[in-house]
C-alpha cells in the first residue's frame, strides 16, 4: 500500500480523500476535522465514546451546514480505518492511541499535529520526550506507518472558524513518501501555505518552537501564527 501514496500524492490536493481523525472531540480535532471537511474531503471524526463524537459532529453541522457535509461521526477504530489518518488527541494520549490502532495505521500517512507542552504560570515550556517529540514516539509505537508531523503552529480555533481564511504556513516533516502527501493536502485548504520543512527528526524543533508561539499569544492577547518570508515556490520532490 505504500507504493500507492507515491502516485497519489501529487493528485490529494486535486481529489477529496477519507480521512479520519482520531481524538476528534477535542480542540484540535473539532477544528482539522472541520477545515479538512469544509475542503471537499470524507472526514470521519473519531472518539472512544462515539456518542461524544456524535454530539459533535451535530455542533458542527449545525454551525456551518452544508459547508460540512462530508463529516460524520464515528468511533476511533472506524476513524482508524480510513485512508489518511490524523491523530489530534492531546499530546499525552497520542502516543497510546497510535500504539492502540498500530495495526490499522500500518501502510497508511498518519498526521501528528501534538504539541508535548506545559503551562508554568504566564508561559508554556515544551516538554521534551525521550525521543525528542511526540511524532517520534508515535513513529517508534506504529512502525508500519508513515509518520508526517504537520498542523502545530495553526491555532485550533482558526481552524475551527471556516467562517474567516486562515494565515499562515504549515511546516510539514516527514520521510520522502509520506511528506509530499502532506504538503499537497496542506496546499489544498484555502489561504494556507505547506512548507517542505524535511525529516521527521525536526519535529523535535517544530513541537517546541510552538511553546514560544503561545507564549507569545498568552502574552500578546492574541492568535498568532507562522509566516515565513523570502522563500520560493516548493520544489517538487
Amino acid at each position: 500500500m505504500l507504493g500507492e501514496w507515491g502516485a497519489r500524492s501529487r493528485c490529494a490536493k486535486l481529489s477529496g480523500m477519507h480521512i479520519g481523525v482520531l481524538g476528534g472531540t477535542g480542540p484540535a480535532g473539532r477544528g482539522i476535522a472541520t477545515r479538512l471537511a469544509a475542503s471537499g474531503h470524507r472526514v470521519t471524526l473519531g472518539s472512544r465514546d462515539e456518542g461524544r463524537a456524535a454530539q459533535v459532529v451535530d455542533e458542527i453541522r449545525a454551525q456551518w451546514g452544508e459547508r460540512v457535509a462530508g463529516l460524520e461521526p464515528g468511533t476511533n477504530q472506524e476513524a482508524a480505518d480510513a485512508e489518511l489518518v490524523v491523530l489530534a488527541t492531546v499530546w499525552d494520549a497520542a502516543v497510546a492511541t497510535a500504539e492502540a490502532h498500530a495495526g490499522q495505521l500500518a501502510g497508511k500517512v498518519v498526521i501528528s499535529m501534538a504539541n508535548g507542552l506545559r503551562k508554568e504560570g504566564r508561559q508554556f515550556v515544551p516538554v521534551v520526550t525521550p525521543h525528542g517529540s511526540i511524532a517520534a514516539e508515535v513513529q517508534l509505537v506504529a512502525p508500519g506507518a508513515q509518520v508526517v508531523a504537520a498542523f502545530h503552529l495553526v491555532p485550533a480555533a482558526a481552524l475551527a472558524d471556516i467562517s474567516h481564511p486562515l494565515v499562515g504556513d504549515v511546516l510539514v516533516v516527514g520521510d520522502d513518501v509520506g511528506r509530499p502527501v502532506v504538503l499537497d493536502l496542506v496546499d489544498a485548504i484555502p489561504d494556507l501555505r505547506a512548507l517542505d520543512a524535511g525529516p521527521l527528526a525536526n519535529a523535535l524543533g517544530i513541537e517546541s518552537f510552538s511553546a514560544a508561539l503561545l507564549t507569545v499569544n498568552l502574552r500578546h492577547k492574541g492568535e498568532g501564527s507562522l509566516r515565513i518570508e523570502g522563500i520560493g515556490p516548493r520544489k517538487a520532490t
